[in-house]
């Protein structure tokens, strides 16, 4: 007999946490929720403080996915969130598999499904089926956060500039369709001039190179979500340490998708950019 929707409301929650604040603010608002959460933080990854956000806390290793359904399951749930960062370069480093030390289950999803697929949706849509087969469904992301979900127009007191609006008509299309090859989700741009575009590297880092690129000034990044995007697993996010990566990087504009990105502490975030001077829209194509 299938679990009934009231009793997978009131069961407890799954949070597998990797790094950042995303897994914090999940937990405090599956918590107000009325949820108790269960969480199975990733060893040198997720943060210690987390610890004081949830009802249950273990330590797994990122690469022991029979450990984190262990955990899991012993305390009852059936229905788990994953969220938070872990590099995606690391899954190009032949040490990663002696480091974290993967479990049987690990290794025969690695030898099946990823032995020539690393893409981050591959490794991710794995996961989902492993932890469903044991009777664990991954939920979408943004369930506990509505509140930090970016919303159309622009948010910030700061006001695109007539050229930055011309950067962000032209540079969306490009954005989405890079995102439709899978191959980023992030785009610098600036006088419709796209400075760089990025990849498995991160956004941070293509941040950077923009940065590098444009050292008047001005740019504006484009962050869209993945064109086939599973909001269990794949919600793209920004937060401050975006906003004061693109301030030191001479950034003027940073575009998100309403209704489809993250903004880690919305609140603070916004304030940020109105003093770094940075607008921040959401934009969908329209208009």
């Amino acid at each position: 007999m299938g679990v009934t929707a009231d009793a997978a409301r009131l069961a407890p929650v799954g949070l597998i946490a990797g790094e950042g604040v995303f897994p914090v603010l999940v937990a405090r608002g599956a918590r107000a929720a009325g949820r108790r959460v269960v969480c199975a933080a990733f060893g040198g990854h997720a943060w210690a403080s987390l610890r004081d956000e949830v009802d249950v806390f273990g330590w797994v290793g990122v690469l022991r996915l029979g450990q984190w359904i262990r955990l899991l399951k012993s305390h009852g749930c059936t229905e788990a969130i994953l969220v938070g960062r872990v590099a995606k370069g690391e899954a190009y480093d032949p040490r990663s598999l002696l480091r974290y030390f993967p479990d049987l289950r690990t290794v025969k999803i690695f030898y099946r499904v990823l032995w020539r697929d690393k893409r981050p949706q591959t490794w991710l849509d794995a996961i989902a089926s492993e932890l469903a087969r044991s009777g664990i469904q991954l939920i979408d992301q943004t369930s506990f956060t509505p509140d930090q979900l970016s919303t159309p127009g622009v948010m910030t007191r700061r006001q695109p500039t007539d050229k930055q609006w011309a950067d962000i008509r032209h540079g969306y299309a490009q954005a989405v369709q890079i995102s439709r090859l899978d191959i980023g989700q992030c785009i610098g741009i600036k006088d419709l001039d796209v400075l760089a575009v990025e990849a498995t590297e991160g956004t941070n880092a293509m941040i950077e190179r923009a940065g590098k690129l444009c050292p008047v000034g001005g740019w504006t990044l484009i962050k869209v979500s993945n064109t086939n995007a599973d909001l269990r697993v794949d919600v793209p996010t920004i937060g401050t340490t975006t906003i004061e990566k693109l301030a030191a990087n001479k950034a003027g504009c940073v575009v998100v998708e309403p209704g489809k990105t993250v903004i880690l502490e919305k609140a603070k975030v916004l304030e940020l950019a109105d003093r770094y001077k940075i607008a921040v829209v959401g934009y969908g194509g329209e208009g």
